[in-house]
């Protein structure tokens, strides 16, 4: 089984040992839009309802990490993936999803889309297909579905994650931290990432995450003298959604999460970049994207970016 762990599959975001604090007016503005970057309120529940829905969401959640890990992606093109592929699936409630195909097709293009929003260096489109998946699809297909999803998610790629709060809410606890930045930072990035394994946490707001993933990770370095959470820290976020968000953390992640002493083994580096996907559409029908094989057998520029597109 390999491992999906951040040191080892993700390149890490830019980390400075003193980051700057994040201006109150930028996590106010990025916590009034959030609903916007999250799938609908019956999501959750209409996931647990069907049961097939589920487990061919969490075929695609595997296989999206795998292909993320071969690459070895940082952490946010991960969040990005899954965050457009439930909400395109909460944007098509009547839309009849019972064939793995397009679970796949659907896995593809949004890893693409997350890949060309936060790398670097993106595969080409029939290189994206690794880890042997059932299906491979045309370039071409791949590209209308794109452009699907995009549609679906009103244009909004640049959507609001738990790693947008991470550094606010270490400052929040600066005076209990006995590590650096970057040391938590690591583990909060661990968590993050591991909480797209677990339906759960689609009921918690990426704010409310971010914040239960500092304490999680502050109590995961301080286990011996433990951390004093000041009132001061839910400013922003209800405390009780925290509390149970963190008790999840607790209950389903930490005992597979990044060691608090394991050294990080991947480069630091972060560059922005979007890419406009441009292709003739024809039908939004998913049925007409057939498979070719494999029937059944940058810290605060990027909080700007969100907060400008949102009022625009």
């Amino acid at each position: 089984m390999s491992d999906h762990s951040a040191s080892s599959l993700f390149n890490s975001t830019v980390v400075n040992h003193h980051h700057p604090p994040v201006q109150d007016s930028v996590i106010d503005s990025l916590i009034s839009v959030e609903h916007h970057h999250s799938p609908s309120p019956d999501y959750l529940n209409h996931c647990r309802r069907r049961s097939v829905h589920l487990t061919h969401r969490q075929d695609s959640i595997n296989w999206i990490l795998n292909a993320h890990a071969y690459y070895r992606f940082q952490p946010l093109t991960a969040i990005l993936s899954v965050n457009y592929f439930d909400r395109f699936l909460s944007a098509t409630p009547s839309f009849e999803w019972n064939n793995g195909w397009k679970f796949q097709l659907l896995s593809v293009a949004c890893l693409s889309l997350a890949a060309k929003m936060e790398e670097p260096e993106v595969p080409l489109l029939l290189d994206f297909q690794v880890s042997e998946p059932r299906f491979v699809f045309e370039p071409k297909t791949i590209q209308r579905m794109e452009l699907w999803v995009m549609k679906k998610l009103d244009w909004r790629l640049q959507s609001v994650t738990p790693f947008d709060f991470i550094h606010y809410f270490i400052f929040k606890l600066r005076h209990s931290l006995s590590t650096n930045e970057c040391h938590i930072i690591r583990i909060c990035s661990d968590l993050i990432v591991k909480t797209i394994r677990v339906i759960d946490f689609i009921g918690f707001r990426p704010s409310v995450i971010a914040a239960a993933a500092v304490v999680c990770a502050a109590a995961m370095i301080s286990a011996a003298e433990g951390v004093e959470i000041p009132e001061s820290y839910y400013e922003k976020v209800n405390k009780e959604m925290v509390r149970s968000c963190h008790q999840l953390m607790e209950e389903y992640l930490v005992d597979t999460c990044l060691s608090a002493d394991e050294p990080s083994r991947s480069p630091d580096g972060v560059l922005d970049s979007a890419t406009c996907v441009s292709c003739d559409t024809g039908s939004d029908n998913i049925d007409n994207m057939i498979p070719l094989s494999g029937y059944p057998d940058r810290e605060v520029k990027r909080l700007r970016c969100i907060v400008q597109e949102e009022h625009q």
